[in-house]
C-alpha cells in the first residue's frame, strides 16, 4: 500500500463513519421546546461535533490499522 493510498483510505473512512456518527444522540430544536427564530425546527438543538469529532477520529484510526495490516 502506497502512502497516498493509505491517506486516501484514512479520509474516506473518517468522512464514512463521521456522517454516520452526526445524527446519533441529536435532538432537534422543536424536541427541546427551544425553536430560534430563522431557524427550522429541526435544526439540532445542541449537536456536540467536537464530541463526535474526536470519537470519529479514535474509531477511524482503528479500523485504518486493521485495513491496513491486512493489506500489507
Amino acid at each position: 500500500m502506497t502512502v497516498t493510498g493509505a491517506i486516501v483510505l484514512f479520509a474516506v473512512l473518517w468522512f464514512l463513519i463521521l456522517f454516520m456518527a452526526l445524527p446519533v444522540g441529536m435532538r432537534s430544536q422543536a424536541e427541546e421546546g427551544d425553536v430560534v427564530p430563522g431557524t427550522p425546527g429541526s435544526a439540532p438543538n445542541e449537536p456536540m461535533l467536537r464530541r463526535k469529532i474526536i470519537w470519529t477520529t479514535a474509531i477511524t484510526v482503528v479500523l485504518w490499522a486493521v485495513i491496513v495490516g491486512v493489506i500489507v
